[in-house]
């Protein structure tokens, strides 16, 4: 331990908080990725209990459009009533796949009395960078099957008249506050599935919503593992700081890792040079005496 006696200086004690904070970072978006995973399979988890069950009366589902419950999100309502066209508004920026597009809200008043909004469709812009002509819906009384869905926030942003920058009801209900006669439920809204009679022409209809959960849990372990990496990364630049402290003098050869300890390192032998002629005379002088 005695190598390692360095990892207590203020430059690797801070290396080490930089560790630490890097991993409570990377433990954190791990963790937010994992609670993104519970919402989006809590969400498939409704659409598979609701989407695909039998239509139910809307005297069972009345209570809804007033005061939503989520986990009923989804859920066909079957309903019997008349389209209000003329206060019909379309909602912006509701791309569908790649292309730019409305999504079409008409007031709904059902047969026994509350006026619901239906949610008929989708809408491509117009070549205008406005909504194209909206395709009427059926005149007279209608058999409208349609799910149940939450309204949406509303955003810091306006609309033009009978527009919508969302889905928000509160907003909806007040543009056309006393124009119906009945108030607007507000708690929850329907996107249309099925309508009798049917149109001649309508709004693109809604797909099945995707039941992909998304990529979350391998983002959350990666983020775990990015955490663990950081002080995988210290301990190796502290094992090689060691080695280096270690063996940063290499006179003497207990210092040298074996592998080094020939070669260039070696201490070259003595180079001999040839004797000349000259040199054997004087050699034989100098033993003669005569030198």
């Amino acid at each position: 331990m005695r190598d390692y006696r360095f990892l207590v200086t203020p430059q690797w004690l801070g290396w080490f908080a930089l560790a630490v904070l890097f991993a409570i970072m990377c433990a954190f978006l791990g963790h937010w990725q994992l609670d993104r995973r519970a919402e989006t399979v809590a969400a498939i988890d409704t659409i598979e209990t609701n989407y695909d069950r039998a239509p139910v009366p809307f005297a069972q589902a009345a209570g809804q459009f007033r005061q939503f419950d989520t986990a009923r999100e989804w859920t066909p309502v079957q309903m019997t009533g008349r389209y209000l066209p003329e206060q019909t508004r379309v909602v912006r920026n509701r791309p569908l796949n790649g292309q730019p597009g409305f999504e079409v809200l008409v007031p709904f008043r059902t047969s026994a009395g509350p006026i619901v909004v239906i949610d008929r469709g989708w809408l491509q812009l117009g070549s205008n960078g406005d909504s194209a002509a909206v395709p009427a819906p059926p005149a007279g009384t209608v058999d409208v099957v349609a799910r149940l869905k939450h309204p949406e926030a509303a955003v810091d942003r306006g609309a033009p008249a009978g527009q919508l920058a969302s889905i928000d009801l509160t907003v909806y209900a007040a543009q056309i506050d006393g124009q119906l006669g009945t108030p607007l439920a507000t708690g929850a809204y329907a996107a249309l599935d099925d309508e009798k009679p049917a149109p001649a022409t309508s709004p693109v209809a809604f797909s099945k919503p995707s039941l992909d959960e998304g990529p979350h849990l391998s983002y959350a372990m990666q983020w775990f593992a990015f955490g663990l990496l950081g002080f995988v990364g210290l301990g190796y630049a502290a094992r090689q700081q060691a080695w280096l402290n270690r063996n940063g003098g290499l006179d003497d050869d207990e210092d040298i890792p074996v592998h080094l300890r020939s070669g260039a390192l070696k201490k070259r032998p003595r180079r001999r040079t040839r004797r000349t002629a000259e040199d054997e005379e004087d050699a034989l002088l100098d033993a003669a005496g005569w030198r």
